[in-house]
């Protein structure tokens, strides 16, 4: 193909290279075995093309509210006005007088639209009325998403004098028995965390007054159904819990139906994510044909913010680390990473000092990063569902973006 992806040049043909190594740092397939038992999905190049995205016209919401319409505190209704929070979204609009209301809620709503403060608004303000401690427990897929749900909270609950703390792997278990220790109103964790902490007696859940779900689909497809189950067998009966979901599927219905009594639910999906994201393929005849167009693309202007999947661990690390000796400020995330280097990796796009963010499936789960350009599929996904997921990094909130998928030259 000559002019296939967003007017660039393709299959100029591999360079030549003088070494059988290729510069990013390997001889042929770089990536590591994929686990046993997995098994990856053959996906037919053209689910990974849609040029007539760009053309659509983002639904806009006309909300039946004001955030000053809501029943918050009055300190968080001065927080929100310094935020210049003014119309809520839509899952916004439509949850938050149900939370208030003590119901137990179902939100189904696209990535990218809100539904953090869906949550915490109504239960921030509950707790400047009853500022109990560990009352509220959070449970997240991941710890950027987690950090991010923090992040959010404190932004918000300004002067508020409600304290919440991060519960995740990757961190010093002991720090974070001794922040329960001094007694958070909120407790923010993953499922694998939480549950090593009650086994060691750290962390009780019989205060728990509001529990809450986010991301119920991406727990779900990370295998953890049985340490949700876990923490919530040990939750006090009487509760008010919220589920957030960008989909439903059989097994979420029953797990919802286990964990709420009479929920009201919200769904405000306006299709699929990837409606508004503009997807187109790039052939390769061989790696090293495919590093050399990365970089090139990479190289274009219009690529200011950019997220790369890869397959593995140590395939991403060398591909961050070949682009930033190319000139191509990098940062890698991926589970060998540190909390800490998550952070830093994740703070250096966030705020610019690199462009390109090359990630794993599983680090990139949950991460809400405003204004990214282009999703890059520098390895293909294992499953579609995979695929939608890491494309709905880019044209979040309605906003278009653009997403390319590296396929073999045929």
């Amino acid at each position: 193909m000559s002019q296939s992806y967003f007017g660039g040049r393709a299959n100029r043909g591999p360079k030549k290279s003088n070494s059988n190594n290729n510069r990013f740092g390997g001889r042929g397939r770089s990536s590591q075995p994929r686990q046993k038992g997995a098994r990856k999905q053959f996906i037919h190049p053209s689910k990974f093309i849609n040029r007539t995205a760009v053309d659509q016209t983002p639904e806009v919401y006309e909300p039946t509210h004001l955030f000053t319409d809501f029943a918050l505190d009055p300190t968080l209704q001065k927080n929100l006005a310094a935020l210049k929070f003014t119309a809520p979204s839509a899952i916004q609009d439509q949850a938050i007088p149900l939370v208030l209301d003590g119901k137990d809620v179902i939100g189904l709503a696209n990535t990218g639209t809100g539904k953090t403060a869906a949550f915490l608004l109504p239960i921030l303000t509950k707790l400047a009325r009853k500022p109990e401690r560990s009352s509220v427990l959070i449970m997240a897929p991941t710890r950027e998403l987690a950090q991010q749900i923090e992040a959010e909270a404190k932004r918000f609950s300004r002067d508020m004098r409600i304290f919440s703390t991060v519960l995740v792997g990757g961190t010093n278990i002991d720090r974070q028995m001794r922040d329960l220790k001094r007694g958070p109103h909120i407790i923010i964790g993953t499922p694998g965390r939480l549950n090593d902490l009650l086994q060691r007696g750290a962390l009780r859940l019989d205060g728990v007054q509001y529990f809450v779900l986010d991301e119920a689909d991406r727990m779900l497809d990370m295998g953890f159904i049985n340490d949700i189950k876990k923490v919530a067998r040990l939750l006090p009966s009487h509760r008010q819990t919220l589920c957030f979901s960008a989909t439903i599927t059989p097994a979420i219905q029953t797990l919802i139906q286990e964990f709420t009594h009479s929920p009201e639910t919200v769904s405000v999906r306006t299709g699929e994510t990837s409606d508004h994201v503009l997807q187109d393929i790039i052939e390769a005849t061989d790696k090293q044909h495919k590093h050399d167009l990365l970089h090139d693309l990479l190289s274009k202007e219009e690529f200011d913010k950019v997220l790369v999947f890869g397959e593995t661990k140590y395939g991403v690390q060398r591909l961050a680390d070949s682009l930033t000796n190319q000139g191509i400020p990098s940062a890698a995330i991926h589970g060998n990473k540190s909390q800490s280097q998550r952070q830093r990796a994740l703070r250096s796009f966030k705020e610019n000092a690199v462009k390109v963010l090359v990630a794993t499936d599983v680090a990139a789960r949950g991460l809400d990063i405003p204004n990214v350009s282009h999703v890059i599929n520098f390895d293909q996904p294992a499953t579609y569902d995979d695929y939608i997921h890491r494309i709905g990094r880019t044209g979040r909130g309605g906003k278009h973006g653009k997403a390319l998928t590296f396929v073999d030259k045929r």
